[in-house]
C-alpha cells in the first residue's frame, strides 16, 4: 500500500490535488497538523472535491503519533535538499511505501531530514529553480512508487484498446 504523507500543508488546493491523486490511485493520505486550512464535510462540500469519498484518509496531530501508530519502514523523504535521486538504483519503493512531503514553504524539518538522511530523495530540477509544485512532487513519486510495483489495483489500459 502507498502511503503519501503531507507534513503540516498549507495551501489548500494543494492538497485537494493531491487527495484526488490518492483517490485516483488508491493511496492513503495522511495529514500532518496544524493544517493551513479547513478539511470539515462542509468546506469539502463548499470546495466542490467530489472524489473526496474515495480518499483513504488519516489526519494526526503530529509525526511522533503518525509513527507510534503505523511504524512506517519503508520511508522515503522528499526533499530538495536530498543528495540521491529518486531515480537512484538503491532507491526502492517497494511494497508498503511511506512518501513523506513537507509543507509549502519550508519543507521537511531538519531534524527530520538528518534522522532519515539516508532515505531522502529529490526530483532533479534545474539550479536555478527553487523546486516543482508539491502536488507535482507527489504525483511523480506516486506513480514511481506504483510503476516499480506494477500498478496493483490499478487499470491497465484504456478503452481505445478494447476490441468493440
Amino acid at each position: 500500500m502507498l502511503n503519501i504523507v503531507l507534513v503540516e500543508p498549507l495551501i489548500p488546493q494543494n492538497t485537494g490535488n493531491i487527495a484526488r491523486t490518492c483517490a485516483a490511485t488508491g493511496a492513503r493520505l495522511h495529514l500532518i497538523e496544524p493544517l493551513g486550512f479547513d478539511i470539515s464535510e462542509k468546506a469539502v462540500k463548499r470546495a466542490g472535491l467530489d472524489y473526496w469519498h474515495l480518499v483513504d484518509l488519516h489526519v494526526w496531530p503530529d509525526l511522533p503519533a503518525l509513527f507510534e501508530a503505523c511504524h512506517p519502514e519503508n520511508l522515503w523523504l522528499a526533499t530538495a535538499k536530498a543528495a540521491q535521486s529518486y531515480t537512484d538504483p538503491a532507491v526502492s519503493f517497494k511494497g508498503d511505501c511511506w512518501l513523506f512531503f513537507g509543507k509549502e514553504t519550508d519543507g521537511l524539518s531538519e531534524e527530520f531530514r538528518q534522522a532519515y538522511a539516508h532515505r531522502c530523495i529529490r526530483i532533479p530540477i534545474r539550479s536555478e529553480a527553487r523546486c516543482l509544485n508539491l502536488s507535482n512532487s507527489v504525483a511523480i513519486l506516486a506513480y514511481e512508487a506504483l510503476r516499480q510495483n506494477g500498478f496493483p489495483g490499478l487499470s491497465a489500459q484504456g478503452t481505445m484498446a478494447r476490441t468493440p
